[in-house]
C-alpha cells in the first residue's frame, strides 16, 4: 500500500486538528440512487469524489475522475480538503471521518494511520447523500441542448455548412438575408464567422438594427469591458458556432478548420436582451435554424463562385425547404439574398473607427500565448529589499537601468515557477526579444461568454506581448492581490519584476525558495491607459478590437 512521505506526515500533522467529523465518498456521476451502493454501468462516465465538513455543513473538496482511476485519488482530494480546502473553510484536520465503503474505510486506515483521525463506518452519509439527490434533480431537470425530434437534422445542416465553408470568402459584413415568414420570423440577416481563422460560426439576426448596434460596439476602442459585454448581451440572434469537439489546451493556436470532421462540434443557441445567452433552442427556435441552415447552404452552393470575388455581389434565390417529417406544413418557400447596401455601410462603419485608431499612437498587432508553459505556477507578491538583493548577485538578472529606491515593504513582483528545462525556456526567449521591458494588467472579454478578465501582458523590448496570465474580474483573491500590486507598484514609483523559478514539482512546489530561482526581470509597471490598446477580446483566440 502506498504511503505518505515521512515530509508530508510531518506537514499535514502541524495543519491544526479540529473537532469535527467529516464524510467522504467517491460515486458514479450517472447514480441518481445516491443512499444505495448500486453498481457502476457503462455508460458512467466519471465519477465524483467529495469530502463534507459533517459539522459546519460545507464542502471541503470535490474532485470528478475517471472510473479506473485508483484509490490513491480519494486521499489526494482529502489532502486538498485539509490544506486547501474550498471558500470559506481553512486548512484543518479532522478528529474522525465516516466513509460507507469497506474498502475505502481499510484503505484510508491504512494510509492516515500516522495522523491521528479515526476512521469508521456508516452505510449512510446524510449530508453527501442529499448533495447527490440534488445533483440528480438537476440533471433529470436539465432542457436538452436540441429537442430531440430535430437534434440529428440539425446537425447534419451544421456539417454541412462547415463542409462549405462560407468563411472562406465571406466576411462577416457581407450579410445575406433570409427572408422566412414564419414562427413570427419575418427575415433573419446571416452574418459569417470565420474569414480571420479564429471563431467559426453563423450569426441570425433577428433584425438589422440590433446587427448594427453591436458592430458599432465592438469597433469602439474605448468601450469598456462592461459595456462590451452589455452590448453583446442585447444582440438579438439565433446561432450555430463551431469547435473542438474535446476542449485541450495547446501551447500554440491551432486553427480548427484544419481538423477532420470528426472533432468538430457544432454549438446551438439564441442571444436576446431580456433572456442573455443561452445555448439551447426551442421547437419554433430550432425549425427556424434549420430553415435559415438549409437555405443558406443552397444558397452558398449555387453562387459560390459569383461570391468569391472582389465585390459582393447583387443576388438573390428562392428555395423551397421540406420541413422535418413530423410537420404539419410539408415546405416552407424561403427567398435567400446578398445585401451590397448594408455590407457598404458596415465597412464605412469598420473604416471611421479605423481613422480614428491611426491618428494616435500605434496599435499592437499581436498577442502571443506561447512564452509561459501552461502547467505553471503563477503569483502575484513582492520580495523584500534584502532578499532584492541576494537576487541580483545570484541569478539572471536583468536592471531595469535606473536606481529603484527601496520604499515600501519590497518590490511588487509576478512569480512563474514552472520545471528547471521550461524555466531555462522562458528565460531564453525573453532574452531572445531583447528582456522585459513592462508588465502590465489590461481588461479582456468573452462576448460568447459574457464574461470579463484581468490579463496579465509582458511586454518585451523588441514590442511584443506575451499573455501569462487570465484572471476572472470577480474572484475575490486575485482582487485583493491587485490591489496590493498596485499600492506597491505606487510606492516603487511604478517598478516591479518578474521571477522564473524552477521546482514545479518538488517539495517547493507552489512555495518557491531562494535556491530555486533562476532569474529577475526588473521592469515598469504599466496601466492599460499606459498600454493603449483597449479591451481586448477572446474568440476564442485572443485579438485587439
Amino acid at each position: 500500500m502506498t504511503s505518505f512521505n515521512r515530509s508530508t506526515s510531518r506537514r499535514l500533522k502541524k495543519v491544526p486538528q479540529i473537532p469535527s467529523v467529516w464524510e467522504g465518498d467517491r460515486r458514479p456521476l450517472s447514480n441518481t440512487q445516491s443512499n444505495t451502493q448500486s453498481p457502476q454501468s457503462e455508460e458512467d462516465k466519471g465519477e465524483c469524489i467529495l469530502w463534507v465538513d459533517g459539522s459546519q455543513g460545507i464542502v471541503r473538496g470535490m474532485d470528478v475522475v475517471a472510473q479506473d482511476t485508483g484509490p490513491e485519488a480519494i486521499v489526494r482530494t482529502l489532502m486538498r480538503a485539509m490544506e486547501n480546502p474550498h471558500s470559506p473553510a481553512r486548512p484543518a484536520r479532522p478528529q474522525r471521518i465516516v466513509v460507507r465503503d469497506r474498502e475505502i474505510q481499510f484503505y484510508l486506515r491504512g494510509v492516515l494511520q500516522d495522523l491521528d483521525i479515526a476512521i469508521d463506518y456508516a452505510p449512510e452519509l446524510p449530508l453527501i447523500d442529499e448533495l447527490f439527490r440534488g445533483f440528480a434533480d438537476i440533471i433529470d431537470s436539465q432542457v436538452p441542448d436540441l429537442p430531440p425530434q430535430y437534434a440529428q437534422q440539425l446537425h447534419e445542416k451544421a456539417y454541412a455548412i462547415w463542409q462549405a465553408a462560407p468563411w472562406d470568402f465571406l466576411e462577416e459584413q457581407q450579410v445575406i438575408s433570409i427572408e422566412v415568414n414564419k414562427w413570427d420570423i419575418d427575415t433573419l440577416y446571416a452574418s459569417i464567422m470565420g474569414m480571420l481563422g479564429m471563431e467559426y460560426g453563423i450569426l441570425l439576426y433577428r433584425s438589422q438594427d440590433s446587427l448594427k448596434r453591436f458592430r458599432a460596439a465592438v469597433l469602439k476602442d474605448d468601450e469598456s469591458t462592461q459595456d462590451l459585454e452589455e452590448a453583446f448581451l442585447k444582440q438579438d440572434c439565433l446561432f450555430l458556432t463551431f469547435d473542438r469537439l474535446e476542449e485541450e489546451e495547446e501551447e500554440e493556436f491551432e486553427d480548427i478548420a484544419d481538423l477532420p470532421l470528426a472533432e468538430i462540434n457544432p454549438t446551438f443557441g439564441n442571444i436576446h436582451p431580456l433572456e442573455g445567452l443561452r445555448s439551447v433552442l426551442y421547437d419554433e427556435e430550432a425549425l427556424v435554424v434549420y430553415v435559415a441552415l438549409e437555405s443558406l447552404f443552397r444558397f452558398v452552393r449555387d453562387h459560390r463562385r459569383q461570391l468569391n470575388t472582389d465585390e459582393f455581389p447583387t443576388l438573390s434565390r428562392r428555395y423551397r425547404i421540406a420541413l422535418p417529417e413530423n410537420e404539419d406544413t410539408k415546405s416552407l418557400s424561403v427567398s435567400v439574398a446578398t445585401m451590397p447596401e448594408l455590407a457598404a455601410e458596415l465597412e464605412e462603419m469598420a473604416g471611421d473607427e479605423d481613422e480614428e485608431s491611426t491618428s494616435g499612437e500605434p496599435m499592437f498587432r499581436s498577442l502571443r500565448d506561447d512564452l509561459i508553459p501552461e502547467d505553471s505556477f503563477l503569483s502575484l507578491g513582492v520580495v523584500s529589499w534584502e532578499m532584492l538583493d541576494y537576487l541580483r548577485k545570484g541569478v539572471t538578472y536583468q536592471p531595469v537601468g535606473e536606481i529603484i529606491k527601496p520604499v515600501g515593504d519590497g518590490l511588487p513582483v509576478i512569480l512563474i515557477q514552472t520545471s528547471r528545462p521550461k524555466a531555462k525556456t522562458v528565460i531564453e526567449s525573453i532574452e531572445k526579444a531583447e528582456g522585459l521591458n513592462a508588465i502590465c494588467f489590461n481588461p479582456g472579454a468573452d462576448p460568447f461568454g459574457a464574461e470579463s478578465y484581468d490579463l496579465g501582458l509582458l511586454q518585451t523590448h523588441n514590442g511584443e506581448l506575451f499573455l501569462f496570465g487570465e484572471f476572472e474580474d470577480d474572484d475575490p483573491t486575485h482582487v485583493e492581490a491587485r490591489q496590493k500590486w498596485n499600492q506597491r507598484c505606487k510606492d516603487t514609483q511604478g517598478y516591479c519584476g518578474l521571477i522564473i523559478a524552477k521546482g514545479l514539482t518538488g517539495a517547493s512546489r507552489g512555495n518557491p525558495q531562494l535556491r530555486d530561482m533562476m532569474a529577475l526581470f526588473e521592469a515598469r509597471s504599466l496601466s492599460p491607459q499606459d498600454l493603449g490598446i483597449g479591451t481586448l477580446q477572446l474568440m476564442p483566440q485572443l485579438q485587439f478590437e
